[in-house]
């Protein structure tokens, strides 16, 4: 055993002692429905920052501050609505010490009982094993478990090998909102000297072992209004004798992508980057299977059955997905509208070295093209409704090669090297701003249902969660 391995066992005792209290303390998190798509619940939103604040200050934090970003953009129906500070800490400013920023989100997904949760979704319950919560893995869970390695450093006494910089923001749920001009602006003030960025807001490829992210694609949004009709009308009076903006819409949605994924959009795929051999290489060790696949879904229902087929469809090329239609009959029973204006919404996941713009592009002029051979007397606009880009890492730079350590080190194997499908825009901002790397380290599994009902963190990834992200600052700070 290495001398730093020997250093860090009388933590990892200490994190074992304080097991109780830190679910404790991710208890008390989860109580609050910091929901911040809901307006209504503004407040409590507000109210986890400062539950944050407070527990920031009674571990030692340096410099604790509360930063307004003044008022949320509409579209919103509560005038002069306030967006959530973002949490500023900081601990210690050796500068002999290497500098990490650690990121987190303390707003959460909507949750209702009645959506299918087996309890009450802002109750933390423990069942064999598994606490039970919404927040629970995506994002307080992660974010209570830096506050719990400060505190087992506290308690033993035991100096952090870094300098701690914390950000935690109250809108990531809902697009962050302000924080891509906060982070311009303290890149120079209070981010001035930050080494590395580490980000825990994702999760294992699967059940059984853990990974590090080093990249991510991105996502352009969009949607597509057609309008037509004054009011919505009567289907037996108007059925027939107008053109319907459901049925050009479903005519057009129809054409973007193909029932086995394939996106239909000329010049699309051409943008993506060649696959090199080497690339594919680094796949072949990936522990995963179309059964952890259907487990995660909840069916059988996957497009491909092989291992590398199946990570490089949802790492390493784009896709399309419808994700709705805002305007329509939804509701249970038969109503025989016709409506007036239907919105449909989708997107578009990124990879290297596909253009934003260009994308746009495409997607303008292929759907406008579409709605043109329909002949309708309807009008139908589509536009982009909010975009960001794909990200990736050098897996081998000295942050990853420390975070590889202290897994191997807490979970006696060595990690995958993974990417993601789904997108978190704020490490570019990190990389660009800060010009220097980052890193995401995750704490729960694929399977915790982040977004999803009954989300949950098995007790193991969160203990032994906060063992990995402890030793990963030690062996940074001596890298």
């Amino acid at each position: 055993m290495s001398e730093i391995e020997q250093s860090l066992k009388p933590l990892f005792d200490e994190i074992n002692n304080l097991k109780p209290k830190f679910i404790e303390r991710l208890t008390k998190a989860v109580a609050i429905p910091s929901v911040s798509g809901d307006e209504s619940l503004r407040p409590k939103v507000v109210e986890m920052a400062h539950f944050l604040v407070s527990e920031l200050k009674e571990l030692g934090a340096d410099d604790v501050r509360l930063r307004d970003l003044g008022i949320q953009p509409p579209p919103v129906t509560t005038p002069d609505l306030k967006l959530p500070p973002i949490v500023l800490a900081k601990f210690g400013s050796d500068p002999a010490k290497k500098t990490v920023l650690i990121y987190g989100h303390y707003d959460v997904q909507p949750a209702l009982k009645e959506d299918g949760w087996a309890t009450d979704p802002f109750t933390l319950v423990e069942v064999d094993n598994k606490l039970y919560g919404r927040g629970s893995t995506d994002d307080k869970g992660p974010v209570i478990g830096w506050l719990n390695s400060l505190e087992a450093h506290k308690k033993l006494g035991l100096d952090l090998p870094v300098n701690l910089v914390c950000c935690f923001e109250g809108m990531e749920e809902s697009g962050s909102l302000g924080l891509d001009d906060l982070i311009a602006e303290e890149a120079e003030g209070y981010f001035k000297g930050v080494d590395t960025v580490c980000i825990s807001d994702n999760y294992w490829l699967g059940t059984k072992k853990p990974v590090l992210t080093y990249g991510l694609r991105g996502c352009n949004y969009y949607q597509i209004s057609v309008k037509g009709p004054g009011a919505d009308l009567h289907s037996g009076i108007f059925g027939g004798v107008i053109h319907e903006p459901m049925t050009d819409l479903i005519k057009v949605m129809g054409e973007l992508v193909d029932v086995n994924g394939n996106i239909l959009i000329p010049g699309v795929n051409e943008m993506v980057a060649p696959v090199t051999e080497k690339e594919k290489a680094l796949y072949d060790a990936i522990e995963f299977d179309v059964d952890e696949l259907n487990a995660a879904s909840g069916s059988s229902t996957a497009i491909y059955q092989d291992t590398k087929d199946i990570l490089m469809h949802r790492w390493r090329y784009p896709s399309l997905s419808l994700h709705g239609i805002e305007g329509a009959f939804y509701g249970g029973g038969a109503k025989t509208v016709i409506p007036a204006k239907v919105i449909g919404k989708f997107s578009i996941r990124t990879v290297p070295d596909m253009d934003s713009k260009k994308l746009d592009k495409y997607v303008f002029d292929y759907i406008n093209g579409k709605f043109a051979e329909l002949k309708s007397k309807n009008t139908l606009v589509v536009e982009l409704i909010h975009d960001g880009n794909y990200w990736v890492s050098d897996p081998f730079n000295d942050s990853f090669t420390a975070a590889a350590k202290a897994t191997k080190l807490v979970w006696n194997v060595d990690p995958d090297f993974t990417r993601e499908g789904g997108s978190i825009p704020i490490t570019l901002t990190f990389e660009e701003q800060l010009k220097t790397n980052v890193l995401l380290l995750p704490m729960g599994r694929g399977d915790d249902g982040a977004h999803s009902i009954n989300e949950k963190l098995d007790i193991p990834n969160y203990i032994e969660g906060v063992k990995t992200l402890s030793a990963y600052l030690h062996f940074y700070g001596r890298s």
